[in-house]
């Protein structure tokens, strides 16, 4: 039975980008509850941040989105939907294809479900991946300094844009794919109010960068260590970088314009003005801190384009938004948070039992 306190919803809530959205509700006074399944070291951080911030009004449910009737049991007061909860990297997709496509594609499957067996489903926004389009063969580069760059003057100017055709690369590929398509369709078969976003680079406070996920944040956090560092390829390749407080505007200008834009996917990016090459990024951190890591190369990854910037012009006239971070402020945001954190991690612990005790609620 449904008749509760309406709530956001957020799958995947204590990771990077699903404590900044929280926070952003929560900060507003609008109830929320997470749900997660804590499997991302450091997460247990966020929640305890989310929880001496905003007290009762948050609530967590510690579960899994394989788990239906969990997921059915948290979305059935839901207001909106917010789903990041997903297996990130692609190297572990290489690893364990069977569990990267259970909790990307079958996790995804599991939300849409529940929503479509309510009455009044809650809209949802689901956070899908550049990926998708796989390493953009075809597309002609030429090396520009410290970068790659794309021979056709509007890709150069405008990015690559929702037409370009899908081609899935890496199990991660197939699997997050496989869900983009499926919240896509459950707005087309079922009429379910879902919007996808195919996301380029997102860096901010409270992302632990690991080298197969949150780049710009391991690059930071091997310098500020003074740690080597591993290029993938020849470190020419582009990414455009969105900081997490301009995605979070995007990601609720969505949800309030979901009656226009239901069933429509977005790239989500920095933009042609906020893009980065990994030896640009380097010699940017070096300007900012003086050190310089390091660096060892390897092989390039699967899946991995020379060049990928997202063009944001179809989300940008449908409901008007526009980054406003750029790369410099956005890192020098990020330093800092990163030296906070390292100084947090010179404190007494607190084991992590003893943290999902306190902060988990069950529902």
């Amino acid at each position: 039975m449904s008749g509760g306190v309406k709530q956001v919803v957020i799958f995947g809530g204590a990771g990077f980008i699903g404590s900044n959205v929280a926070d952003h509700y929560l900060r507003e006074g609008q109830p929320v509850r997470v749900f997660d399944n804590v499997s991302c070291p450091g997460v247990e951080r966020n929640l305890r941040w989310l929880r001496e911030r905003h007290g009762s009004l948050l609530s967590v449910e510690v579960a899994d989105t394989r788990d239906l009737l969990a997921v059915r049991r948290a979305v059935r007061d839901a207001r909106e939907v917010f789903h990041f909860a997903a297996q990130v990297a692609v190297t572990h997709s290489l690893r364990s294809p069977l569990h990267d496509f259970e909790v990307n594609a079958r996790g995804t499957l599991h939300i849409l479900e529940a929503l479509r067996a309510l009455e009044t489903p809650a809209p949802l926004v689901f956070t899908s991946t550049h990926q998708v389009y796989g390493g953009l063969p075809g597309l002609e580069l030429e090396v520009q300094g410290q970068r790659y760059a794309p021979c056709d003057a509007a890709t150069r100017d405008h990015g690559i844009s929702e037409k370009r055709p899908l081609d899935f690369e890496s199990p991660h590929g197939c699997s997050k794919g496989a869900a983009d398509q499926y919240v896509l369709d459950y707005a087309r078969s079922y009429g379910l109010p879902t919007v996808v976003f195919r996301m380029g680079c997102i860096y901010g406070p409270r992302q632990l960068g690991a080298e197969d996920q949150g780049w710009v944040a391991h690059f930071l956090l091997r310098v500020l260590d003074g740690e080597p560092l591993t290029l993938y390829g020849d470190g020419l390749q582009v990414r455009d970088l969105l900081y997490v407080e301009d995605l979070v505007r995007a990601l609720r200008l969505a949800q309030q314009a979901m009656p226009r834009i239901q069933g429509r996917a977005f790239n989500i990016g920095g933009g042609p003005a906020r893009t980065v090459s990994p030896r640009e990024l380097l010699a940017l951190i070096e300007r900012r801190t003086g050190r310089a890591p390091r660096l060892h190369f390897a092989d390039w990854r699967t899946g991995d384009p020379r060049y990928y910037v997202s063009d944001n012009r179809a989300f940008m006239r449908a409901t008007g938004w526009m980054p406003r971070v750029g790369v410099e402020e956005g890192v020098a945001r990020l330093r800092r948070w990163l030296e906070e954190l390292r100084g947090e991690r010179t404190r007494p612990s607190v084991e992590r039992e003893e943290s999902l005790e306190v902060i988990a609620s069950q529902p």
